[in-house]
């Protein structure tokens, strides 16, 4: 991808403007219209996961007022644009899944926690409560959500799937394998023997998992040794998200708010990936 400019949020919106435009667009609305159109909000979500990624919507909405008055005259009080935000949620979901490259036919999949609380404020946590749960991994315990996800060689998404922090890797590998999956690559979790069998029967896939640490009489050809070595391209997609798009957080204060969260620094990544 080449280095960004400020006038390339104008292509942007005229790319958002189009596919929006291609979408089946059904649904009645109600009420009077948004000063911000839904390609204006879209690319400024968007924009800001390409350009600089910050942690909370208001830090958002604060930037693009700041940088971007000429561009966006019309933008709304920020309540306003909250709002407009969680009506959105359906269109964002979709356009992410149009992203997501389905003709993978290698897909390297893990899980990763999204605490939404401290441990030692969990209890009190209020928010997500309703969804969120505990889960544990070889770094402890942890409360909130688990982000399941594959990707290609070159770091593509392919699926992704969200659960509480107790989900079982296993049972969302049908998640990540829709489209043209041939052979899934991942930890030991994925090598479950009924989900496995399950997958190359329906699906004609195959699962490459290292085995237990007690199976110790299994040998290893060297394409899935080679294949293993690769597992590391999620692992690091994963720091990625988390490090440099500010993807793990505690700020919103609404569980669609956590999912505008989560959507919006997904679709940025993916975004910039496939441009």
């Amino acid at each position: 991808m080449h280095a960004l400019q400020k006038q390339h949020i104008v292509d942007l919106f005229v790319w958002v403007d189009d596919a929006l435009a291609s979408a089946d667009q059904t649904e009645k609305k109600i009420g009077r219209p948004s000063k911000l159109s839904d390609s204006e909000l879209l690319t400024i979500l968007i924009w800001d996961g390409l350009s600089e990624p910050h942690k909370t919507l208001k830090a958002v909405y604060s930037w693009i007022a700041r940088d971007y008055p000429d561009y966006f005259p019309c933008l709304p009080k920020y309540q306003n644009f909250v709002a407009h935000c969680h009506r959105l949620l359906p269109v964002t979901v979709w356009l992410l899944q149009s992203l997501l490259r389905y003709d993978a036919r290698l897909r390297f999949a893990d899980s990763t926690m999204l605490e939404v609380s401290k441990n030692h404020r969990a209890n009190r946590h209020k928010v997500a409560e309703s969804v969120a749960a505990w889960g544990k991994n070889w770094q402890g315990w942890h409360y909130g959500f688990k982000l399941h996800a594959s990707i290609d060689q070159d770091n593509n998404l392919t699926g992704i799937c969200f659960t509480p922090a107790d989900g079982y890797d296993a049972q969302s590998m049908e998640q990540l394998v829709k489209g043209a999956t041939k052979v899934l690559v991942g930890d030991s979790h994925y090598g479950a023997s009924p989900m496995r069998k399950r997958l190359w029967k329906q699906y004609g896939i195959l699962v490459v998992a290292p085995p237990h640490y007690k199976q110790n009489k299994k040998l290893m050809s060297g394409l899935q040794f080679l294949l293993l070595r690769m597992r590391s391209k999620i692992e690091a997609t994963f720091d990625y998200l988390k490090e440099h798009m500010h993807l793990v957080t505690s700020f919103p204060r609404s569980v669609n708010g956590y999912a505008v969260h989560y959507l919006r620094v997904l679709l940025g990544y993916q975004v910039g990936r496939v441009s």
